[in-house]
């Protein structure tokens, strides 16, 4: 299977990343970033409220690899929606990781009110060049639906919390179905599914982790993941994924485990009112 896909710039986007979301202690992002780059990596995802995009920009300097050969992301927060400060977010972002120009940048969650303006600015950063494509996370249809009456620029990505668990499968074929790519945020549900029965059974059967084969699934519906870890050993374990196949039966079962599962929380300030 190839390990990656276009997106509909005609640019190709890794199927696997490294999350850095909450990798915020002395250097942890930075060596996150270099040990991901060693074990094969080639996309960093981080966002403007995760600080660490200064640690993110310093291992992309030190990882030894050419720029253009990396794929970075980042997104900006709902605050600077709100201020409508998307070109400031975006520059500021930019240099704390002291780069020229960013792969992929997102709308960080569709704020109220806000969103459909902040769509535009995007599009005039990526008219710049800045930004070589441009998307939006935690869309949902009715979300994707507006965006689609005031633009004709169709979001790259939409990356939202996806794995066995969750599963969100209407969501995933309209955004299929239109272009858009989906990317996993926290694919292995944050530890949730990795004592699950069924899981463990499918290890021992592919002799993987259950980490891999919950990250295959993605894959291997063609969602691109972005695995979280500041730990050299796991992020080379959770980067094992394209030299084996999940038979379509066992797929199938994978299917079956969905229960809307979220380990990820809804922003405070939008808890109430988004969802």
């Amino acid at each position: 299977m190839k390990n990656s896909v276009f997106l509909n710039t005609d640019r190709e986007m890794p199927l696997l990343g490294l999350g850095v979301y909450k990798a915020t202690g002395d250097n942890e992002a930075e060596d996150a970033v270099c040990a991901a780059v060693r074990a094969g990596y080639r996309l960093v995802d981080t966002a403007s409220v995760y600080k660490n995009e200064e640690g993110v920009g310093r291992g992309i300097a030190r990882c030894g690899i050419p720029r253009k050969d990396l794929f970075i992301t980042t997104k900006v927060w709902n605050t600077a929606q709100r201020l409508g400060d998307i070109q400031g977010s975006f520059v500021r972002s930019l240099e704390r990781l002291n780069l020229d120009y960013i792969d992929l940048y997102l709308v960080h969650w569709p704020v109220p009110g806000c969103y459909l303006s902040t769509w535009k600015e995007m599009e005039s950063i990526l008219d710049s060049g800045r930004a070589l494509a441009i998307g939006v996370s935690n869309f949902e249809i009715r979300h994707l639906e507006e965006l689609r009456k005031v633009s004709g620029i169709v979001p790259a990505v939409n990356q939202i919390e996806c794995h066995p668990l969750c599963y969100p499968k209407d969501l995933i074929d309209y955004c299929q179905d239109n272009g858009i790519q989906v990317q996993a945020y926290a694919p292995l549900a944050r530890g949730a599914y990795l004592d699950h029965d069924v899981l463990c059974v499918l290890a021992t059967k592919y002799g993987r982790t259950t980490a891999q084969i919950g990250l295959r699934w993605a894959v291997q519906k063609g969602i691109s993941v972005i695995p979280k870890s500041v730990n050299p050993e796991r992020i080379a374990s959770n980067g094992n994924i394209f030299d084996f196949s999940i038979e379509q039966e066992d797929m199938d079962i994978l299917d079956t485990l969905n229960e809307n599962y979220h380990s990820a929380s809804v922003p405070e300030d939008l808890r109430d009112i988004l969802f």
